[in-house]
């Protein structure tokens, strides 16, 4: 299996546990930097390796009066300050083609939102920028489905860097498939089959407790399962893990029915790399 490299970080089989972790969206440079550190230190003592994410912009919201974050400038400028601060690595999402080098310039990660895991030329953007990509799985898309994801950034990657070897540093992610309406469930056998296309896999555990649109203008949630299929996915083998955290979860200006608070990621991460170490 090729290994993820994000700067000094390496996702993949033999690797640690990589945590991607941070609130869904950007609220403030302070309220980032006081998760990031709490996080960056756990992460620390227990081994594991550590990944900053949070959303200059959500595109995608329920509603259109919904909160969506600082926008590209203020965005990427708090999120640069983070990773200056913290010394550790960033990753945000991006939307539009036109946002790959902007946040290519700023962040380690590149993330491909899920509903827009097949727009071909937001792939190929961000293959282009030579950073690390990490492509969501659609919810209306099956594992096997991803290794047409792989191709694209493959040949994206391999036009635009053709002396580079192995230029191309993907990683999956599963976040839960749509099953009728309002409901995500995960599928462990199809999570083993994305596992076998050759490159690292991510967990998605708090999007994968969502119940899409559940609320009306916003969507819903299980957190409370949240442990419990983290603890499954790292289990079944997944060489990371992301979660969305937060100091007080339902006053979060996005995802307030799935991100965990602070003290139970923390809880939640101990517990993880205890399965991990009896794993080996």
């Amino acid at each position: 299996m090729a290994l993820c490299r994000i700067n000094e970080t390496r996702v993949g089989d033999g690797e640690p546990l990589a945590v991607i972790a941070g609130p869904c969206v950007i609220e403030s440079l302070d309220q980032c930097l006081r998760i990031g550190e709490v996080v960056r230190d756990r992460c620390r003592e227990l081994g594991l390796s550590y990944v900053f994410k949070a959303s200059f912009d959500k595109a995608n919201r329920s509603s259109i009066d919904s909160d969506r974050g600082q926008g590209v400038e203020t965005g990427l400028r708090i999120l640069a300050a983070v990773g200056e601060e913290l010394g550790v690595p960033t990753s945000t999402d991006i939307h539009l083609p036109e946002q790959a080098a902007l946040a290519g310039a700023v962040v380690d990660v590149l993330q491909i939102p899920a509903f827009l895991c097949r727009q071909t030329d937001l792939l190929v953007a961000a293959a282009e920028t030579g950073k690390p990509v990490n492509v969501k799985k659609g919810q209306f898309v099956s594992p096997g489905e991803m290794d047409n994801v792989i191709t694209k950034l493959q040949q994206a990657y391999d036009a635009k860097f053709p002396q580079t070897e192995g230029a191309a540093q993907i990683m999956l992610t599963e976040r839960g498939t749509f099953f009728g309406y309002n409901r995500l469930v995960t599928d462990f056998v199809g999570l083993g089959d994305m596992m076998e296309l050759g490159y690292p896999v991510c967990f998605d555990v708090t999007h994968s407790t969502q119940q899409p649109g559940a609320a009306g203008t916003q969507s819903g949630g299980r957190p409370d399962r949240a442990p419990l299929l983290a603890k499954a996915a790292v289990a079944a083998g997944v060489h990371a893990v992301f979660i969305e955290t937060h100091p007080d979860p339902p006053r979060a200006l996005s995802d307030a029915a799935v991100q965990l608070p602070i003290e139970t990621t923390v809880e939640l991460l101990a517990e993880l790399a205890r399965l991990r170490d009896a794993m080996r």
